[in-house]
């Protein structure tokens, strides 16, 4: 039966609507003369029924009241409902007056449109609550509280609803705001805050705690989490306001709670105006597109549909990954994949050649600060000479803005990553001086959670494997922010800069490693210390205790971006980076650690190499004069 009805559900509501308002005039009528109706009257209404039927039916469908889903009718559906019958009603008043004459009594006209309305929006409530219900007592399942009795947390009660597959049975609403308690959102009621979390979660049995905060901080989600481990139940959430989907369902975006949420930045705030002309209609290149920051730049440039996106990585792997999800998510973005290497002059030339990007987003470095601090050639020639190759190639090929992906490493750097995105950025200023018509920027910012070479991915195996946990130092203290983040305030910066510039992101609070070390350790719904230990390793070669991002106010200026400042320190003159970049060339193809060390040292004077490149370069016999400088 009901399929039936689904195949001519516009025939059935046109029945339906037909019925309301014939009986909707009849009720009109018995009511204006108190149900004593006589011969005459009586003849009006049966005139008056066909030609009411005919024009209200009429009207109903111009507004198209038989496409209003009957099970989830809510305010828009009831507002077009009341236009609908307000414009019938009026236009009633002209036609039954000509046809019946003046007799017609006036006051039927307000009745009729009254009770016309009720029987129609009660009749769609009625089935709507009857179907929750039904759903309600079928469902069973687990048994749930939504924390958060807002917008969110009534629409993720009206979604659950609407999925029985889900097997959840919603038990209640936990709110902190104290003038929502014992309030009924469709009625289930709100129970209180946070401090009635433990008593509500032993007596309604509950399995499971649905966070439906999408604007809530870290800290708010941390306290709510570690109450609820406490008690032992689930939690889940749906995404914070910056990744909710506004194309699919709400309860289809819920997810596990994850360290990022812990850790808690705000919502990053885009001129999605300002980026979008920056992007719309030109070809974009990344280098570095294989990895965790340059995909994810290829994801967002996306969203702003570029003419072409050219992906450059060395790692045919990283690249072909990339490469397969870009056409999978984002098939109307054209997405070209090529190999190579930031250091090979003659592939970027034909690159450049080939696609003339506009804009180039420049991702491509070695970042990983111990593995650098034995690899000093390496990362000279990827950090330094490639950013230079990069810079070079861009220029002859005339592009518009380029930019720069640096690190917080670069401030006062004590080990070679650091300095040599320091010199990166150096090279960047020094193009930006030769050439003013291209926009040249760089971007500073800190670590990135869940990049490749983040310690999330560390501490995760580590806990799978049933630990220990190893931190390298008690106080270690880093910046984080999540992936998306970064690329979202890296296109933002690109947007807002004039060229010359090195903008510096507003990384938040230092984030204690030990603590997201137990963090992550609850997240996995075991006890730091109790189930999982916590071991130190010890400092690696090159690391710093805190990363020096402390002058982040002292050293920059203000944009008109609360999240983007601008650093403000000097560059160096074209003719002498030029030398410098020369001496370095010599010094990594003679193989000369030390003289690369003296010449960052003579370039870069706040540069305090570590013990460990010290020792290095010491043990080469010739480096006296090295051991002088220092």
């Amino acid at each position: 039966m009901t399929a039936i009805l689904w195949r001519h559900r516009r025939a059935a509501c046109a029945v339906f609507h037909a019925m309301v308002v014939a009986g909707a005039l009849t009720a009109a009528f018995l009511l204006r003369f108190e149900f004593m109706l006589d011969a005459g009257y009586g003849r009006m209404l049966a005139l008056a029924l066909p030609l009411a039927v005919v024009l209200k039916l009429a009207v109903f469908r111009g507004f198209g009241l038989s496409d209003l889903p009957w099970r989830y009718i809510g305010i828009e559906g009831i507002t077009r409902m009341t236009a609908a019958n307000a414009v019938a009603s009026l236009l009633a008043v002209p036609l039954l007056r000509w046809q019946l004459g003046s007799g017609f009594p006036r006051s039927v006209h307000l009745l009729d449109f009254l009770l016309c309305l009720a029987f129609m929006t009660g009749m769609r409530l009625a089935v709507r609550l009857q179907l929750e219900r039904s759903r309600s007592v079928r469902a069973g399942g687990r048994r749930i509280l939504i924390y958060g009795a807002g917008r969110a947390g009534v629409t993720l009660l009206s979604e659950i609803r609407a999925h029985p597959e889900l097997g959840y049975q919603v038990a209640g609403f936990l709110d902190d705001n104290p003038l929502k308690r014992d309030l009924r959102m469709r009625g289930v009621r709100v129970w209180g805050g946070r401090a009635v979390l433990a008593e509500v979660v032993r007596r309604e049995r509950i399995e499971e705690v649905l966070l439906a905060l999408p604007a809530a901080s870290g800290t708010e989600i941390a306290s709510i989490f570690e109450q609820c481990h406490a008690v032992k139940v689930t939690t889940r959430r749906i995404p914070p306001l910056a990744e909710l989907m506004e194309d699919r369902v709400l309860v289809g975006q819920i997810r596990e709670v994850r360290v990022e949420d812990l850790l808690g930045r705000p919502a990053v705030q885009l001129d999605e105006t300002s980026i979008s002309s920056g992007l719309a209609g030109k070809v974009v290149l990344v280098t570095g597109a294989g990895g965790s920051i340059g995909s994810e730049l290829c994801r967002q440039i996306a969203r702003y549909q570029p003419a072409a996106i050219v992906g450059l990585d060395q790692s045919e792997t990283a690249l072909y990954h990339i490469d397969q999800e870009m056409h999978e998510r984002f098939p109307r973005a054209a997405f070209r994949a090529e190999v190579g290497s930031v250091q090979n002059r003659r592939r970027l030339e034909e690159i450049f050649r080939e696609h003339r990007p506009r804009v180039v987003y420049h991702a491509a470095a070695y970042k990983h600060v111990p593995l650098m601090e034995a690899h000093v050639f390496e990362a000279i020639e990827n950090n330094v000479l490639g950013t230079h190759e990069v810079a070079r190639a861009a220029i002859i090929a005339g592009a518009a803005s380029v930019v720069l992906v640096s690190s917080d490493k670069a401030v006062r750097p004590v080990n070679i990553m650091g300095a040599s995105k320091r010199m990166a950025e150096l090279v960047w200023l020094s193009a930006a001086e030769a050439e003013p018509r291209i926009k040249f920027l760089a971007v500073r910012f800190g670590n990135v959670l869940g990049s490749s070479g983040s310690v999330i991915p560390r501490f995760q195996r580590q806990i799978a494997a049933g630990g220990p946990v190893t931190v390298t130092h008690p106080e270690m203290r880093r910046f984080f922010m999540t992936i998306p983040e970064a690329a979202q305030l890296v296109l933002q910066s690109a947007a807002m800069g004039s060229g010359g510039e090195v903008l510096v992101l507003n990384m938040g609070e230092p984030v204690r490693i030990l603590d997201l070390a137990r963090k992550m350790v609850l997240l996995s719904g075991l006890r730091p210390d109790i189930d999982i230990r916590i071991e130190f390793s010890g400092v690696r070669p090159g690391e710093k205790l805190y990363e020096e991002l402390s002058a982040y106010e002292e050293d920059t200026l203000p944009t008109r971006h609360s999240q983007v400042r601008i650093f403000n320190g000097k560059g160096v003159a074209q003719e002498v980076l030029m030398g410098y970049l020369g001496k370095l060339r010599k010094c990594v193809d003679a193989r000369d650690a030390a003289g690369v060390v003296l010449c960052l040292k003579e370039l870069i004077p706040d540069y305090n190499p570590s013990t460990f490149i010290l020792r290095r370069a010491l043990a080469q016999p010739s480096d006296r004069a090295m051991a002088r400088a220092v």
